[in-house]
């Protein structure tokens, strides 16, 4: 089961891949950082793509029909109404896959994906194969 680092650089093989995060959404701590990020700046990318993971989570649209979660039941293990969010720019794909863990589910992993070299399929499938693994602590 790999760590952080061993995920992190795992994305980093994904073609295309630009830079890779994983990131406590609660905080917008980053606690893992490899690659480039955008801006220059893998803290502020970390503050600014948690406040989107936060939104969705708490989302009542977004929600499965029966309710919303709090941060405290996602926190809890108990499966999160999202999976991942997928951000299209001009020119990249910015992904954030949630990790699901049995004691504190308040983490993703982000990736930048160049959008002319990446394949937003193979990240997809891969990010979620990697968040399945991941080992916290």
């Amino acid at each position: 089961m790999p760590g952080i680092d061993e995920s992190l650089l795992e994305a980093m093989r994904l073609p295309g891949a630009r830079g890779a995060l994983v990131v406590d959404w609660i905080s917008g701590l980053a606690l893992g950082a490899v690659g480039d990020a955008p801006g220059d700046d893998p803290e502020a990318t970390a503050a600014e793509t948690a406040e989107l993971a936060r939104l969705a989570m708490e989302s009542g649209t977004l929600a499965p029909a029966d309710g919303g979660l709090s941060v405290a039941s996602v926190a809890s293990g108990k499966e999160p109404p999202v999976q991942d969010l997928i951000l299209t720019t001009v020119d990249a794909y910015h992904l954030l896959r949630f990790v699901i863990t049995t004691f504190d589910s308040t983490v993703f992993l982000y990736l930048w994906l160049d959008r002319r070299d990446g394949n937003l399929a193979l990240a997809r499938i891969r990010l979620a194969e990697m968040a399945d693994r991941l080992v916290l602590g």
